[in-house]
């Protein structure tokens, strides 16, 4: 089942993010770390209304941010539509112990249905240069790399724009 979080999620989410950080500097992929995500962070999305959880069994398994803000970072890139009104995709994570059970692919099904029945016109999103598993899961589903932004408190490296246009 996937639904809105709500405040008692967030100890089970921050744990979740801080087992996927760990996870992935173990794989060499320094895309999370002490600055992001922050426990503040998804009190703010929350709020907001735009932190999803999928739970099964009473466990979260992953999660994912569906937003209609654009972040300034995203101000530079050449988008394929608009910025008028689109979707952006934050923080997507799978707990490590889930990892290749298909529900990253669930998370984001569920955005891009949210997206075309709300009728926007494309998602938005970034994801670690240094991820290339990511990229290759992206680029399967129809998003198109366009360019690169900098979160220098999270890398050095960068991290690469997609979009999809429906």
């Amino acid at each position: 089942m996937i639904r809105k979080a709500i405040e008692s999620d967030i100890d089970m989410i921050h744990r979740l993010t801080q087992s996927c950080a760990k996870a992935m500097i173990a794989k060499g992929i320094y895309q999370w770390n002490e600055h992001y995500p922050t426990r503040s962070r998804f009190e703010k999305d929350i709020a907001l209304g735009e932190l999803y959880l999928l739970e099964e069994n009473h466990m979260i398994k992953g999660i994912i941010v569906i937003t209609p803000t654009m972040d300034e970072e995203y101000i530079p890139i050449q988008w394929l539509t608009s910025s008028d009104e689109n979707i952006y995709i934050h923080r997507l994570a799978v707990h490590p112990e889930y990892w290749h059970n298909g529900y990253a692919r669930k998370l984001m099904d569920f955005a891009e249905t949210y997206a075309q029945e709300q009728n926007y016109p494309s998602v938005r999103l970034d994801t670690f240069s240094k991820n290339k598993r990511n990229h290759t899961f992206y680029e399967n589903r129809g998003y198109q790399r366009l360019g690169n932004i900098f979160f220098p408190k999270q890398s050095e490296f960068p991290f690469y724009c997609y979009e999809l246009v429906f």
